[in-house]
């Protein structure tokens, strides 16, 4: 097969989840033999023309000049490309900013769209940009000729706005086996005596109804929180709680390995979001071995099923804080260890890709 991969920064990952996910994918089909495309931003640190087997095409990427209007630039000047290189499959991951040239695709390709979040619903956007958003996915699971889901929340989103049929495929992650406590020592903490939560700073991912749950605690034990503080909403949460000492704003933390070791060696993990598919942070948790205190929605709910704790408001985050330890737990945390190894696990989910693709080219698959 020729296949495209349209709709991320580039590979190898600088970036996110969609460009972890076309490195890992993009590699393994090229060893498996196939002929795959990745598209790059001109402006990716990566200047190759090949990555393990895998051809990379730069195309002109203007977000960094003119903003978020230059993601539909780069998205055009992808798409355009690709009306060249005749693929069997383009694989398009996520709409938000592409869905405006979806007609454009070439006809003779089958165009498979991962649909990620239901991005309209995040609070960042105002609303005019959220309608926006909204009739984007609309043109992306009309103009589509097959839709994956990589939760089992939007799938049924999916079917229950569209009535749409969608091929769940979830995302994954790579099981944790080398924990070192040395690393603990660097952020002033103790094993199983710190908790944490790990989101961008948005009001969506509920910081701010964990922190409040946190200062309500009679538990005083440390919590790290991670991630990009330099926003406005991040200036709202350090400044409200800036006089609870066990509250610890680290800013962002890049490297994998130190996040596995704190993810391994925290009492409680929390997990806010409520936006999206299944989100790779998550994933990465239940690598970790990580006891994980999860916002109640089905999202969550389709990932971890009965191996979390879950909270909807501030008094369920302080009863959680107050009562559980990991040590009491570990059984959840071996479950979703193991759903890691037998669910979500790379090797398994790009074989599932692979399949699809297979199974649509052969018209085995029955177009949605």
């Amino acid at each position: 097969m020729k296949i495209g991969i349209l709709g991320t920064r580039g590979i190898p990952n600088h970036y996110g989840g969609f460009e972890q996910f076309a490195e890992f994918f993009a590699t393994y089909a090229a060893k498996q033999g196939h002929e795959v495309f990745v598209y790059n931003s001109h402006s990716h640190p990566y200047k190759e023309k090949e990555f393990k087997g895998v051809h990379i095409v730069h195309c002109y990427d203007p977000e960094n000049k003119i903003g978020t209007v230059g993601q539909f630039i780069y998205d055009l000047n992808c798409i355009r490309d690709a009306r060249k290189k005749g693929f069997d499959i383009i694989l398009q991951l996520g709409y938000t900013s592409s869905s405006v040239w979806f007609s454009l695709h070439p006809k003779s390709a089958i165009v498979i769209t991962n649909m990620d979040g239901i991005e309209w619903k995040r609070t960042k956007y105002s609303k005019k940009v959220q309608k926006v958003l909204q009739i984007a996915e609309r043109l992306a699971i009309k103009k589509s000729n097959y839709i994956i889901a990589d939760s089992l929340g939007i799938q049924k989103y999916i079917k229950e706005k569209y009535q749409k049929e969608s091929t769940y495929i979830a995302y994954g992650a790579h099981n944790f086996n080398n924990p070192n406590p040395e690393i603990l020592k660097e952020y002033q903490v103790e094993k199983e005596n710190f908790n944490m939560i790990m989101a961008r700073f948005e009001p969506e991912n509920n910081l701010d109804m964990v922190l409040e749950g946190v200062a309500m605690a009679k538990d005083k034990t440390p919590i790290l929180v991670i991630g990009n503080h330099s926003t406005k909403y991040g200036t709202y949460l350090k400044d409200k709680y800036k006089s609870i000492s066990n509250i610890r704003f680290l800013g962002p933390v890049y490297n994998l390995d130190y996040l596995n070791n704190l993810r391994y060696f925290s009492n409680l993990y929390f997990h806010g979001h409520t936006v999206g598919g299944t989100n790779p942070s998550l994933l990465e948790a239940m690598a970790s071995k990580a006891l994980i205190a999860a916002h109640e929605n089905d999202f969550n709910k389709g990932v971890l099923k009965e191996n979390a704790y879950y909270f909807t408001s501030v008094d369920e985050v302080k009863k959680i804080l107050n009562s559980i330890k990991k040590s009491n737990n570990l059984q959840i945390v071996e479950n979703n260890y193991a759903a890691i190894t037998t669910t979500f696990n790379w090797e398994k989910i790009n074989e599932q890709y692979l399949q699809l693709f297979k199974q649509c080219l052969e018209g085995s698959y029955r177009r949605k």
